[in-house]
C-alpha cells in the first residue's frame, strides 16, 4: 500500500506537500520496474520547472527513465546522498530516497494529482 500522506503521478513520482514546498520522489512501484538502481541524475538548486517536465533520470541495471515533475516550481533542495548511495531509491523510497524540493508556483496544480487508493488502483492496472 501507498503511503496516505502523499500525492501521486501516472508516471510514478510522488510529493509530500508541506506549506508551499513539496518533496519529489519516486513509488516503490516504479522500483520494483527498474530493478537495482545504479545512478541516478537529478537538477541543481534553483533550477526551474514547469509540470510534466523532466528533471532528471534514474539508471538501473535495467534501464534508463526520466523523472518527471508533478508541480511547477523552482528546486530548493536535492538529495545528495543519493549520488555516493543511489541503492537507496530500491531500500527506502518514500523517505531517504527522496529526489528534490521544490518551491511550488501554484500548489492547486496538486488537484490533478491521485490519492494513495487512487494510485494502488491505478497500478494494478498496470501490473
Amino acid at each position: 500500500m501507498s503511503p496516505d500522506d502523499l500525492l501521486y503521478t501516472k508516471e510514478h513520482e510522488w510529493i509530500r506537500v508541506s506549506d508551499n514546498v513539496g518533496t519529489v520522489g519516486i513509488t516503490l512501484f516504479a522500483t520494483k520496474e527498474l530493478g537495482e538502481v545504479v545512478y541516478i541524475e537529478l537538477p541543481k538548486v534553483g533550477d526551474t520547472f514547469k509540470t510534466g517536465d523532466a528533471f532528471g533520470n534514474v539508471e538501473s541495471v535495467k534501464a534508463v527513465s526520466e523523472l518527471f515533475l508533478p508541480v511547477t516550481g523552482e528546486v530548493t533542495a536535492v538529495n545528495e546522498d543519493l549520488g555516493n548511495a543511489p541503492e537507496t531509491l530500491n531500500e527506502d523510497p518514500y523517505n531517504k530516497g527522496w529526489l528534490i524540493e521544490i518551491r511550488m508556483k501554484d500548489p492547486s496544480e496538486t488537484s490533478d494529482l491521485m490519492s494513495a487508493e487512487e494510485y494502488d488502483e491505478y497500478t494494478k492496472s498496470e501490473e
